[in-house]
């Protein structure tokens, strides 16, 4: 009882960090990418691994999409997981919202052929085409697989629901979606103390993530039934995922979130 007290005296610290987040979210994300200084293991972004591991899990799912389409992956971020996904697909372009995170994106991917980066909203109206061009210019025309990983848990339920339509024109008939993301079960409170979070003391990146970001939600097979209606999507396959964050409490290994993922097709 009195350990969880003091997980509750967090409040008031968590409360005053927040309050600087800008209240835009693209605003928000473009700050938070043209302010990182390093990426992986070592550095400032916290989702940010710096290791193959949580995509090698994924592998036997990914497996059931047609590996001779390119693979989009939806929130690139600085294209870890691009990079990674280009080893296993003829091509990977890498999405995000923010024009700092695509820039770091190809600056880190060096002379990378096999993947490309585009700014995109994927929740616009002209998303679906603005990927078509994207694709095109890289060589690719036709059906693509789609892979995401923690976009949808901080969407509102509109903002998933957009998401998930812009899709249906990029999969078309062959391709698939691959889906991951954070569905941690309790508070924000006992989401960040998970993660470390004392009334003494906050990891950096973390403390980071939560000055210059909009509160994350949770996402898992009730939240991903409304965004991916029955009517237009078919559900594969589903399940319990672990996400990766950069090593917090031990240098040597990183943190797991609790997750969800899900494989599905249009139908």
């Amino acid at each position: 009882m009195l350990s969880a007290f003091r997980k509750y005296l967090l409040i008031p610290r968590l409360i005053r960090l927040s309050s600087a987040a800008p209240k835009d979210p693209l605003t928000a994300w473009d700050r938070y990418w043209g302010n990182v200084r390093s990426t992986g293991a070592t550095g400032d972004v916290l989702w940010d691994s710096g290791s193959p591991h949580e995509l090698e899990g994924y592998l036997p799912k990914l497996a059931r999409l047609d590996p001779s389409l390119p693979v989009v992956d939806v929130g690139c971020g600085n294209g870890s997981f691009t990079r990674l996904l280009a080893q296993h697909f003829p091509h990977a372009l890498g999405l995000d919202y923010s024009p700092h995170a695509v820039d770091r994106a190809r600056q880190e991917s060096g002379d990378l052929t096999t993947a490309s980066f585009a700014v995109c909203d994927m929740t616009a109206p002209d998303a679906s085409q603005t990927v078509a061009t994207a694709l095109a210019a890289a060589g690719w025309t036709g059906d693509a697989n789609v892979f995401i990983r923690g976009v949808l848990h901080v969407l509102d339920s509109k903002g998933r629901a957009a998401l998930a339509d812009n899709l249906l024109p990029i999969v078309g008939f062959r391709g698939g979606v691959f889906l991951t993301e954070t569905n941690f079960p309790g508070t924000p409170v006992d989401y960040v103390s998970h993660l470390g979070a004392t009334r003494q003391s906050i990891p950096a990146p973390l403390e980071w993530a939560i000055r210059g970001l909009p509160m994350p939600g949770r996402f898992g097979s009730a939240q991903r039934a409304k965004a991916f209606p029955t009517a237009d999507w078919v559900l594969l396959e589903e399940g319990a995922s672990s996400i990766e964050t950069r090593p917090l409490s031990n240098p040597s290994d990183p943190d797991l979130i609790p997750g969800y993922y899900a494989l599905l097709r249009a139908s």
